[in-house]
């Protein structure tokens, strides 16, 4: 392992164990059962180095720790028990997330891009019929790829270089606006009056319009065919929110999270948000100039 992940593991243990997880008020004092040995903030360090790495499979990335990184994690579980941890703390997870975002510069940034990816979950007619998603994971349509896929669409709200703000994952049926505005409402907090809040077509429609407005902040979209100009194709811009998914997906895994349950999938895809949000972080403290450049880290 180099310099640079080592780095980001060091530099993230501690402050994750010294303010972080405190400021959260995240205690095991009262659980039951005998503390684990391996910490929170162990647990979470090992979440962001597994998919910085580019390791997809639990079971693998139990081997790779043993035999690489045992000196810094000596009190590792098994794979069934990593993955059940993970699964519980995954509340922590998305907390930690945003203690992270509002520490760095881009936090106070007047932009912030919004948009939905598919998140897949398995597809064949046997898996479908058996899978513990039914109910929850759903058919929908890929713009991008025009095609149909199963499993959630994640939703996200991010700083220009892409630090998640806000985020959830929804039915992949349900529209891109309804989602997008039951998140905005649960969090309005999180939009501050003049923000630019730039999506794509999707998001066409008076009420939410008038409903980003509402919230003190404006909504800027590319123009549809059938309307008066107003803000062009917006082609460069879009493509930052298209990078980060692009990053999410080719460097962390995303559609290869092998999530079986709600739990397990919601666990997995925040602990590559964790990664992400980890790598940015970190990159602002050390002053690299590609903020959501993740090539130092992934070995």
């Amino acid at each position: 392992m180099k310099t640079d992940l080592n780095t980001l593991l060091t530099t993230l243990y501690v402050h994750l164990d010294d303010r972080v997880l405190p400021g959260l008020g995240w205690s095991r004092r009262h659980l039951p059962g005998r503390k684990p040995a391996l910490s929170d903030a162990e647990l979470l360090c090992l979440a962001a180095a597994h998919h910085l790495l580019g390791i997809s499979s639990e079971r693998r990335w139990i081997r790779y720790v043993r035999e690489h990184l045992a000196g810094m994690f000596p009190h590792l579980p098994g794979q069934s028990g990593f993955g059940r941890r993970l699964r519980r703390q995954a509340g922590l997870i998305a907390a930690a997330i945003a203690v992270l975002a509002r520490e760095v510069p881009s936090w106070e940034a007047d932009l912030r891009l919004v948009d939905s990816t598919p998140v897949p979950c398995g597809t064949s007619r046997e898996t479908v019929k058996r899978s513990a998603l039914a109910g929850q994971a759903g058919y929908g349509w890929c713009r991008s790829h025009s095609r149909w896929f199963r499993g959630f669409r994640l939703y996200l709200l991010a700083t220009p270089e892409g630090m998640p703000v806000n985020w959830g994952l929804a039915h992949a049926g349900i529209g891109e606006r309804e989602v997008t505005r039951a998140l905005l409402e649960r969090d309005r907090h999180l939009v501050r009056p003049g923000q630019i809040i730039l999506g794509d077509k999707g998001f066409a429609g008076k009420d939410f319009e008038a409903f980003i407005a509402g919230l003190g902040a404006v909504l800027v979209r590319p123009d549809r065919r059938d309307e008066p100009q107003r803000f062009g194709t917006l082609g460069r811009p879009r493509q930052w929110i298209e990078s980060v998914f692009d990053t999410l997906k080719g460097q962390l895994g995303l559609e290869a999270h092998s999530g079986r349950t709600a739990a397990g999938v919601y666990a997995r895809v925040a602990a590559r948000l964790f990664a992400l949000a980890a790598g940015i972080w970190h990159n602002w403290i050390i002053g690299a100039p590609d903020k959501r450049s993740l090539t130092a880290y992934d070995h």
